[in-house]
């Protein structure tokens, strides 16, 4: 285990990015789109957000919610997002391509990976949905992905604990897993404790908005290790 794990935001808006900065998160990952599990922010709402932090951003890149088997227009509109963004200074980028049968789509995963470049990208919790956790992993590895963001397989980290660890040791430090959905300050030592992660992922929105609650994260960070 790292000396000091990292936390990052799920943002939805200007105003919890500032919230996760200001309260001792390390990373924010910015879309919109909360009901169906973020989407692509607008360009503009990026722009403000740079110029406003300076701790890392990171872009979700998903232009619609649902399902994550994209058609060719969609995965040109990924492309394109992608492009656009490299020019407004961001850290980098979080997407997911699935095929019909849930396994990775390497082949347009790997191409978005390389369009990024230098930017690393995390492969969001579209992962929660393949058949084979442990297959899907190398086949990611291999797509040039620094990070799986996923909750183990389950609706929520707290279920997904024992997989969750699994993939730890399985990654064996050739890609971050951080585990994200339903973390909260009440759990997260016992998710560090048992999986051992350097990075961990939450929205901190404690009262069903859509905007970060300034004590969550400052208790989400202060109680890793």
């Amino acid at each position: 285990m790292v000396q000091n794990a990292q936390l990052e935001i799920a943002c939805f808006n200007p105003e919890s990015a500032l919230i996760a900065q200001e309260h001792g998160a390390d990373r924010v990952e910015l879309c919109k789109g909360i009901a169906v599990g973020g989407t692509t922010p607008d360009f503009e709402t990026v722009k403000h957000i740079r110029e406003k932090l300076s701790i890392d951003l990171y872009v979700m890149v998903r232009p619609r919610g649902g399902h994550f088997v994209y058609t060719d227009e969609e995965f040109q509109q990924m492309q394109a997002d992608i492009v656009a963004l490299k020019q407004l200074n961001i850290d980098g980028f979080v997407f997911g391509i699935l095929k019909d049968d849930k396994t990775i789509n390497i082949e347009q995963n790997k191409m978005l990976v390389d369009l990024a470049k230098p930017i690393p990208c995390t492969f969001h919790r579209a992962f929660d949905e393949v058949e084979n956790a442990f297959e899907s992993l190398e086949h990611i590895i291999a797509c040039g992905f620094k990070t799986i963001l996923t909750s183990g397989q389950t609706p929520n980290v707290m279920e997904g604990l024992h997989r969750l660890s699994e993939l730890v040791k399985a990654a064996d430090n050739r890609i971050v897993i951080m585990p994200g959905g339903g973390l909260r300050s009440g759990n997260i030592e016992q998710i560090q404790k048992n999986t051992q992660a350097d990075f961990y992922h939450s929205s901190a929105i404690t009262d069903g908005s859509e905007t970060a609650s300034p004590t969550e994260v400052q208790a989400l960070k202060s109680k890793l290790q």
